[in-house]
């Protein structure tokens, strides 16, 4: 018994020569929502405290910055973690992004440079900006992965399980539906918990804290999921036949995560209104 997989035309709208696919259509929507929901949290002067900054006009400007990050990043972070030898072959494969192939690690990289260099030419504490990147992120993950899943790339192992499901060009045994597993991981679950921290004064105290929290709850979601994941094809499993390569890119990570979360507690504590 599997579950039936939805045939989704992975082309949602077609102007003549112009195909607009849903893997574009998410990445817009998850960045335009991310954008959004960090104005509405810098809108509350308790967020950051007094001296509150990001303000909305920053987050408005930061948003082209934002999008250079990701798609730089992301389609980088294929090229160089995933797939060199081909993209070095066949330099002009590069520039099509449309095809799909983006790395959250590479695109997580890219948005990082962009925060660094955005602060600084605004006079802004990094920290400031990262714990509400860090609070939407989850948003654009979501829908990342349900663009994943119709597609039908991305599918995980074998399984015998219920939820197992038989994707187009997974072969005729069922799968694991690993990009659901991922979106609901890395996106829900990981959006609620940061909502829920991002409310109490304890950690926005802490300048940096939501960033590393954000880092180590992604790391452990992206690496659990991998163990429902099948590895891809042209690359496989690495360091001994047993480790994927989502799990090796999330250790370290895991480890800046663990890293800035300590960093935040020994810095000193910022004043924050009541209410």
């Amino acid at each position: 018994m599997a579950l039936t997989y939805p045939h989704v035309d992975p082309v949602a709208l077609k102007l003549g020569p112009i195909a607009i696919r849903w893997y574009g259509l998410a990445y817009i929507t998850g960045l335009i929502l991310g954008w959004r929901y960090t104005i509405w949290l810098a809108r509350q002067k308790r967020f950051n405290g007094p001296d509150s900054r990001p303000t909305a006009n920053d987050l408005d400007d930061f948003l082209f910055w934002a999008m250079a990050g990701v798609l730089l990043g992301g389609r980088l972070g294929i090229v160089l973690f995933y797939q060199p030898s081909f993209y070095f072959s066949h330099p002009v494969e590069i520039l099509r992004i449309w095809q799909g192939g983006m790395s959250f690690h590479g695109g997580m990289l890219g948005v990082t440079a962009a925060m660094l260099l955005f602060a600084y030419r605004r006079g802004i504490h990094v920290f400031d900006t990262s714990d509400l990147v860090a609070c939407a992120t989850p948003i654009g993950l979501f829908f990342g992965r349900l663009a994943n899943f119709v597609n039908g790339e991305l599918w995980g192992r074998v399984t015998d399980s219920p939820l197992g499901m038989v994707f187009p060009d997974g072969g005729p045994e069922p799968r694991h539906p690993s990009q659901l597993y991922e979106a609901a991981s890395e996106g829900v679950i990981l959006f609620v918990l940061l909502a829920i921290l991002a409310q109490q004064p304890a950690i926005r105290r802490r300048r940096g804290l939501l960033t590393g929290l954000f880092l180590i709850g992604y790391a452990i979601a992206r690496s659990v999921c991998e163990l429902f994941r099948e590895p891809d094809s042209y690359l496989g499993f690495v360091l001994g036949g047993a480790i994927s390569m989502g799990q090796v890119l999330s250790f370290p990570m895991l480890l800046a995560g663990l890293a800035m979360a300590l960093y935040a507690y020994r810095l000193p504590p910022r004043p924050l209104f009541d209410r």
